[in-house]
């Protein structure tokens, strides 16, 4: 039996799947976040690995020597040319040996959405990118970070929340449900004190401002127009990004594309459908899917490719079927 190794870390947590060959997940664990831009400097990717390996082979009573392979997606991955020596390096001090692959993990949401065969994928959770492969050659578009990109992403939602509240508070926009669902999310009862709270207290983190988003949803579930359409908008920027990865790709508008996504922001029912509707009037055709597998399966898969040994269809259906 051999055994694969998957490692999703996204802006909020870092998901570890262990998959033998027939399709099995033998063992699973969760860590926070390896995102290292903030404060902690890079060496928190080795701490978070170390953490998450020792849990998931404890769990599944093995040695991480007895791993064939592992994909690790991470965080910001290639963004930093200066740190990539050093993230190529770390894997290999957890695991004790060289039997793995890093890359960002976009491909993660890619290889598990779409099963690892050639199409488009769409990631939107704390940021937002695409990731897409075409007879061998992948390309990204996105990810341009939150201060000036990340469109459609959950902080990008946010931080259109919360200028939305601002003009709301101001009374350059009429109050809506977002008004107060914003006071009360962020436990304020002074409108200016959402500064102190995002800026100060939060210190302006990625995560808990992204988190937001939510708020902006529920505002849109009731009825809120100034939330709806920051979602409608939302989707269309991530239809956008799509777009441009198709034809980065070389796929020609006479050729079917499949398209699936991946993150967090895509569990709001009304940033779907709207994605749905997007990519509906796009120019070239295309198939959405509904994502096969998450990103932290999807990284399992893909390390399997790369060692050479994909699962077999049988053993796919069999992940399928859990």
């Amino acid at each position: 039996m051999s055994l694969f190794l998957g490692v999703d870390g996204g802006g909020s947590k870092t998901a570890f799947v262990l998959l033998d060959d027939g399709g099995h997940i033998v063992a699973e664990a969760q860590t926070a976040s390896c995102y290292y831009f903030d404060d902690d400097g890079i060496e928190l990717v080795g701490r978070i690995l170390t953490e998450g390996v020792a849990a998931v082979t404890s769990r599944a009573g093995v040695e991480a020597s007895d791993i064939d392979q592992s994909f690790l997606g991470l965080p910001g991955y290639g963004e930093v040319s200066s740190d990539l020596d050093r993230l190529n390096a770390i894997p290999g001090e957890v695991l004790g040996h060289d039997r793995y692959s890093c890359d960002n993990d976009m491909v993660c949401g890619w290889a598990g959405s779409l099963g690892a065969v050639d199409g488009i994928n769409v990631i939107s959770g704390t940021g937002s990118m695409t990731y897409g492969e075409r007879r061998g050659r992948g390309h990204r578009v996105g990810g341009w970070s939150e201060l000036f990109g990340d469109e459609g992403s959950a902080y990008w939602i946010a931080a259109r929340g919360l200028n939305a509240f601002t003009r709301m508070s101001d009374g350059r926009l009429s109050r809506g449900p977002l008004y107060d669902l914003m006071k009360a999310r962020v436990g304020i009862t002074s409108d200016l004190d959402v500064i102190d709270v995002v800026v100060n207290e939060w210190k302006g983190q990625r995560a808990r401002i992204a988190d937001l988003a939510k708020t902006v949803v529920a505002a849109a579930e009731q009825g809120d127009e100034v939330a709806a359409r920051i979602l409608a908008d939302a989707s269309e920027e991530l239809a956008e990004i799509v777009e441009a990865t198709r034809v980065e790709l070389g796929f020609g508008e006479d050729e079917v594309v499949p398209v699936s996504y991946s993150g967090g922001v895509f569990s709001a029912e009304p940033v779907r459908t709207g994605f749905e509707r997007a990519v509906a009037a796009l120019p070239a055709r295309y198939d959405l899917r509904t994502p096969l597998f998450g990103p932290a399966v999807g990284a399992a898969l893909y390390a399997a490719k790369r060692a050479g040994a994909p699962l077999s269809p049988a053993a796919l259906e069999a992940l399928r079927a859990r």
